[in-house]
């Protein structure tokens, strides 16, 4: 018995392939942001470059910067694994993940650091462009008040 409609195989998987990469992306950022705030992973062996460390100990030192953006890395990575207003929170951890693209490639540019960075950024990538149409009002180029 051949399949009625050909196309379902292609929408089912339009269907799962977001749902995977949302909440992938969402658990990323989850327990990157669980562990800025309550330390859980090891701490790499190698120590970081001098201009990281700075970085890194100048966010420390105002007291609530480090903490701001693990704080919006845990409830952007639980929003997206919920699947609860997820525009909103690609949109909150773009800054966060373009500042650890640059980060390591500035200041860190370890072999390999790349990486978790680039698979972040092409699943933001992705589900930026699936959720592309939740956007056009924000991008509207002559917005008017309600």
């Amino acid at each position: 018995m051949s399949n009625p409609n050909p196309d379902s195989k292609s929408k089912s998987s339009g269907r799962v392939l977001p749902t995977i990469a949302r909440i992938l992306l969402g658990l990323g950022f989850a327990v990157f942001g669980l562990n800025g705030l309550h330390p859980f992973m090891p701490q790499p062996k190698t120590p970081m470059p001098e201009g990281a460390m700075a970085f890194a100990g100048a966010m420390m030192k105002t007291g609530y910067m480090f903490k701001l953006v693990a704080g919006t890395q845990l409830v952007g990575g639980v929003l997206l694994v919920l699947g609860l207003f997820v525009p909103l929170a690609l949109v909150l951890l773009m800054p966060v993940l373009v500042n650890i693209i640059a980060f390591h490639f500035f200041l860190s540019p370890a072999p390999g650091a790349f990486a978790p960075g680039v698979v972040f950024m092409l699943l933001e990538l992705y589900l930026a462009w699936v959720y592309r149409k939740a956007y056009y009002p924000m991008l509207a180029i002559r917005a008017k008040p309600n």
